[in-house]
């Protein structure tokens, strides 16, 4: 059976992303702590990450892929990621959330639909039986949430506080009931799943 799962990492204050994301600082100022997890270690803007996540945090992510048969994000994260320099890079069909389809570029695998139903819906065929993994921004995930699309909820904690920046939960006014599934921690983020009570 598909279900809907919302993952993102965020600051121990809340952040997804520190002050002035965009492309080329896709996590905003010293938000690259942020992400520590994925690349095994310390990186920056400036010198593209080369290592991979590993022990608690492979594991983690390694689940998250094998489970996943599509991805949705928002333009914003696209954008900020740089369009991953062209090319889909999860192997999976991954449906950007726009109010622009007709942007779409002709290769590399992106599909750019109107609107977070429209991507769901379109995951959902795509997927196979398996997972639809909505990876963000935050305004997605929270689109997703309030829609009731969310089975569950996995948010990673970085142990960095950013003081500024894009909030997961900014103006989110929705009560939710979570319920503890698991827990994977490593230096670099504590990996939290909840699932959605309804």
């Amino acid at each position: 059976m598909t279900r809907v799962v919302a993952a993102i990492t965020i600051s121990l204050d809340g952040y997804v992303a520190g002050p002035n994301d965009g492309p080329g600082r896709g996590l905003g100022d010293g938000g690259e702590r942020l992400h520590y997890w994925v690349f095994g270690g310390p990186w920056s803007y400036e010198a593209e990450p080369s290592g991979e996540a590993t022990g608690a945090d492979k594991e983690y992510l390694d689940t998250g892929m094998a489970r996943a048969g599509a991805i949705v994000v928002g333009r914003g994260m696209y954008e900020a990621a740089e369009a991953w320099g062209g090319q889909n890079p999860f192997g999976v069909p991954l449906f950007v959330v726009t109010h622009h389809p007709e942007d779409a570029p002709s290769e590399g695998g992106f599909t750019f639909v109107n609107g977070l139903d429209e991507a769901i819906d379109r995951a959902r065929q795509a997927a196979s039986g398996k997972d639809i993994s909505v990876g963000g921004g935050a305004d997605v995930i929270r689109q997703a949430l309030r829609a009731g699309f969310v089975d569950e909820l996995a948010i990673s904690i970085a142990p960095v506080i950013l003081g500024g920046g894009k909030r997961l939960f900014d103006g989110f006014d929705q009560t939710l009931n979570l319920e503890h599934e698991a827990l994977l921690q490593s230096p670099f983020a504590t990996h939290i799943t909840y699932r959605l009570v309804r």
